[in-house]
């Protein structure tokens, strides 16, 4: 399983942003922009908070069972792949999400003046603010998971035994 880039999701972040950004500002110019909802920062702290669960569970299970106590529990492999999909794919669409809620509110910012439009402005930012927790507890957990035989030499070229 390749691992997560951080290059792969800043661009993810950047380029939502920007389209994210170009789409308010003619939306604003045609009608009316849709509403941030107040939803979107509860769901990605909540996915985040579920994240770290999860990593800091496996943490300590991986932990007991590397040194061998006899109440640890063992952690099937399949479970911690499935937890690292997890944690990939909610850190990409974190990404996405916020980059999203981002441009939308890098666009509010310029009219502050408005209550309606600085609410949705302060939901946007506390968006991105969460996005980057779920992306933060993602990396984390995908940590976790590695393998200690793991390198970063996957293509199969094996050392010479002397």
């Amino acid at each position: 399983m390749k691992e997560l880039r951080i290059r792969t999701l800043a661009a993810v972040f950047v380029v939502a942003g920007v389209l994210s950004w170009a789409g308010a500002r003619l939306w604003d110019a045609v009608g009316t922009l849709p509403r941030v909802p107040l939803a979107a920062p509860v769901v990605l702290a909540l996915i985040a908070v579920v994240l770290l669960a999860t990593a800091l569970s496996l943490r300590s299970r991986l932990k007991a069972q590397r040194e061998r106590r006899q109440d640890a529990k063992g952690v099937d492999p399949l479970m911690a792949a499935r937890a690292v999909v997890f944690g990939q794919a909610s850190a990409l669409v974190a990404a996405l999400v916020a980059g999203m809620y981002g441009g939308t509110g890098v666009f509010l910012l310029g009219s502050l003046d408005m209550p309606s439009r600085r609410d949705q402005a302060i939901y946007a930012g506390f968006s991105v603010v969460a996005g980057i927790a779920v992306i933060a507890a993602a990396l984390f957990l995908e940590r976790v998971c590695k393998l200690p035989e793991d390198d970063d030499n996957h293509d199969g070229d094996a050392a010479p035994v002397s």
